[in-house]
């Protein structure tokens, strides 16, 4: 399995006791694979990475969209870009 260098990082973090605990729905290695160490670890908190899947998401994603089609339209800036050299 590979582990990214952060994921190393919070590893050693939840076993010595630098944090509490965390809660975590996503990984290196999606899905996490049955040996993950985070399966076993008494502080941490696995879910499934499906919190946007809401009542409202079709809503909100039809609204984004058309306000950022006007705000293009208009030559206003867009809502939510992603910064390529951030990395997000």
């Amino acid at each position: 399995m590979a582990r990214s260098r952060s994921e190393d990082a919070l590893l050693t973090a939840l076993r010595e006791g630098w944090i509490a605990g965390a809660g975590l729905d996503t990984f290196a290695t999606e899905p996490l694979p049955p040996d993950s160490p985070f399966w076993s670890l008494p502080n941490v908190f696995v879910t499934p990475h499906c919190s946007a899947l809401t009542p409202q998401l079709h809503q909100r994603i039809v609204s984004l969209f058309l306000d950022n089609l006007t705000r293009y339209l208009h030559h206003q800036p867009l809502r939510n870009v992603v910064d390529k050299k951030a990395g997000y």
